[in-house]
Parts: C-alpha cells; sequence; structure tokens
C-alpha cells in the first residue's frame, strides 16, 4: 500500500545540509546522503498550511510566547510520555545543543568535569571542551549487539568531582532507549553526588512500539529538583531548519541562571515561524507521527534483512527509537578511512563515520533510514553491494 512518506523529493537546490554538499564534502555529487539527522519527508500538511498562512500575513516582527504555546508544550508530554510539566519550568532555545552549551557554561566552571558516555553524538564534546571543562567519558558496555551503561564505571568516575552528566535520552547512534530502571540508577548515582544531569530528549517521541521513552525528570521530585530536559519538535516533525527548541527545568536556581545567560546572547526571543510550528505540531501532528513511526519500523525491517542476505559482515544495531541504524562494521574493518572509501567511492553512498561520536564508534557507521523506501533500498542495495566486493 502506498504511503505519504514514499514520495521522492528533490531537495537538491534548497540549501540543503544534507543534500547539497556531497561534492563538497565527499568529493562526487552522485553520492547518495543518508547521514544528517533530518528526514526526506514533508512535514504534516497540517503543519506546512499553518506555516503558509502565517507567512501570508507578510509581517515577522518580534515574537511572544502565547498561552497557546505553553499549553501545546505542557499537554504533548503529558498525553505522550505521562508527564506533568508546569508553564513556569519552561524556557526556550534556538536549538537543543545551544541549550546544552549553555548549561554548561552556568552549571559548571571552567576546568570543572562533565561527564559523556560514549559513543554519543558528538556535539556532545563540542560543548563541553569548547566551553573550557573536561570531558570525562563513561563509556558505554556493548552486550549482546545493544549498549548498557557501566554503572561501577560511572560511580567510580562521578567521585572524582564531576559537576554535570550530560544524557541522550533515547540515545544516539545506538538508538538504546533507556528503561527505568537504567534511568534511576544512573539518576540515583547523580543525586549522591551531586551532580546535575542534562537530558538531550530531542529524539524522545521517535520511539517504537514495545518500548517507551521516559523523560528522565519525569521519575521523581528529587530528579526533577536536578536535571534539565532538552527536546523539540524538530527531529520528531522535521522542521530543524526552523529553530526552536524547549528546555524544561523544576529548579528555579537552574533556570533563572539559564535565562540570564539566555538574554544576554540575545537568543531569548522566539522565532516567529517557529512558534507557529510548535503549536501545530504538538497539536495537529500526532497521527502523522503515529504513521510515520510504522514506516520506519517496516524500514528498519527491510533494511535489517537486506544486510543479513547480502552483507552478513555489517551487524545492524536494531533501534528502539531514532531514525538513526548503528552498523557494526568492525569484520570489514575498524579503519575510519577504509570505511570512508568503501562508502564514498565504492557504494557512492554516505553514512556517518562512527569515530566521530567517540574512539569507541571506530569501525561504525551511523545511517539515517528516515526516507523513502525505494530510495533507503538503493542506499543499502550499494552499500552491499560494495562489502561484497570488498570482502572479494
Amino acid at each position: 500500500m502506498h504511503s505519504i512518506f514514499d514520495e521522492v523529493l528533490d531537495r537538491r537546490h534548497t540549501s540543503s545540509y544534507k543534500w547539497d554538499q556531497s561534492q563538497k564534502l565527499f568529493g562526487d555529487a552522485d553520492i547518495l546522503p543518508m547521514w544528517v539527522a533530518d528526514m526526506d519527508f514533508r512535514a504534516p500538511e497540517e503543519v506546512v498550511k499553518a506555516l503558509v498562512e502565517r507567512t501570508a500575513h507578510g509581517v515577522f516582527g518580534y515574537t511572544i510566547r502565547t498561552d497557546s504555546y505553553y499549553d501545546a508544550v505542557i499537554n504533548w508530554q503529558k498525553r505522550r510520555h505521562g508527564w506533568e510539566i508546569k508553564r513556569e519550568w519552561i524556557t526556550t532555545s534556538p536549538g537543543v545543543v545551544s541549550a546544552l552549551s549553555i548549561l554548561v557554561e552556568t552549571l559548571t566552571e571552567p576546568g570543572d568535569k562533565v561527564v559523556l558516555q560514549a559513543p554519543v553524538y558528538y556535539p556532545f564534546y563540542d560543548v563541553i571542551a569548547m566551553n573550557g571543562r573536561e570531558v570525562v567519558n563513561n563509556p558505554l558496555r556493548l552486550e549482546n549487539g545493544q549498549y548498557r551503561m557501566d554503572f561501577d564505571h560511572l560511580k567510580s568516575v562521578l567521585a572524582t568531582g564531576v559537576k554535570a552528566l550530560l544524557l541522550c535520552n533515547p540515545h544516539n547512534p545506538g538508538g538504546r532507549v533507556w528503561t527505568m530502571e537504567e534511568l534511576k540508577t544512573l539518576g540515583e548515582l547523580c543525586l549522591a553526588h551531586g551532580v546535575t544531569v542534562v537530558s538531550d530528549e530531542i529524539h524522545g517521541d521517535l520511539v517504537f512500539s514495545g518500548h517507551k521513552h521516559i523523560p528522565f525528570a519525569s521519575i521523581s521530585a528529587d530528579f526533577a529538583e536536578h536535571s534539565v530536559v532538552c527536546t523539540a519538535p524538530s527531529k520528531t516533525f522535521n522542521i530543524p531548519g526552523i529553530p526552536t527548541s524547549i528546555v524544561i527545568t523544576q529548579n528555579a536556581k537552574i533556570r533563572n541562571a539559564y535565562n540570564r545567560r539566555l538574554k544576554a546572547l540575545s537568543i531569548h526571543m522566539e522565532n516567529a515561524l517557529g512558534a507557529v510550528a510548535v503549536e501545530t505540531c504538538y497539536n495537529k501532528g500526532e497521527r502523522w507521527l503515529d504513521e510515520l513511526l510504522v514506516y520506519l519500523r517496516d524500514n528498519l525491517a527491510v533494511m535489517s534483512a537486506h544486510m543479513a542476505e547480502h552483507a552478513p559482515e555489517v551487524k545492524v544495531m536494531v533501534p528502539e527509537g531514532t531514525y538513526l541504524v548503528w552498523l557494526d562494521c568492525r569484520e570489514i574493518s575498524d579503519d575510519p578511512a577504509v570505511l570512508k572509501d568503501l562508502m564514498y567511492k565504492s557504494a557512492k553512498v554516505a553514512f556517518n563515520e562512527g569515530s566521530i561520536f567517540g574512539k569507541e564508534g571506530r569501525g561504525f557507521l551511523r545511517a539515517n533510514i528516515a526516507c523513502p523506501r525505494s530510495v533507503m533500498q538503493e542506499g543499502i542495495r550499494r552499500f552491499a553491494a560494495a562489502v561484497r566486493k570488498f570482502k572479494g
């Protein structure tokens, strides 16, 4: 049966970060890009319509967040994730990474230690190191094709005077949707050592059936008081080019410090189109999202079956959430240069090379399957054929 997500849209010549840089980044304009974490799908029609109506007005002045904006955010969190938040807990940022950077800056001092759990979304390293803080790695353990947190190691590093921990929930690139038990254990260790948890939950809406996203701050009042949740509709509804995100914390001291820095940078005003997008996505995008999750799950099944048959050396780490698939290519090579040649020169496809997520990512690739099935099938066909040729 035909799906709205089967439509192949030509994104070239739209100033696309993903589609208009293949020649510059990979040396070949014909390389199929399956790397950047945006989707090749239209946003929900209701969102497109609302944005068209807003732009037709023709005036794009300074914009406030209205009662309906806050209601949309509050109701979404309660409806989708069972998390009851208050209006005064909500603040904003142009993007989640911007928020992470500001939070590292306001929660810690230069030279302080901040924990991340590698392999992990590569801007985590930047927002720590480029703010003059020390990156402390609590590497995830790979067990039976799935990542697990190493709590014994985490306990030892937290005892060294760590001030904050950046949590990727759900995990990018591994696709883990952390369980209540895992989050509780992590949270209790952080509480015991006075460590504030900053939880990047931008993929929290993109969770497959059988798994449940749990906002870290929803677990207990103590966790809420010692954490910040950063989220956005951008990944969920494919609007990352409209900069807007949501920062939620119960802790007034943290929130005030964050807001002060936000104002100092003069990035506290809302994007005129972002306000419309947030409301419309959260109020009218739910059916679209439910259909998307089914489509992504089916894309994943097609990819897994093709790799198992045609390139069994590549082990697909089946994600519990996100539209990103972590491919274990270590049977081929753990040399980033070899895997880049395999992708760009042999397969003419671009996934993310894994070492950018930390040294633990060497020998892995991250593939974005949020594209029409025909496009995804072409990408994995190319890659599997290149693997077979490489293995000879």
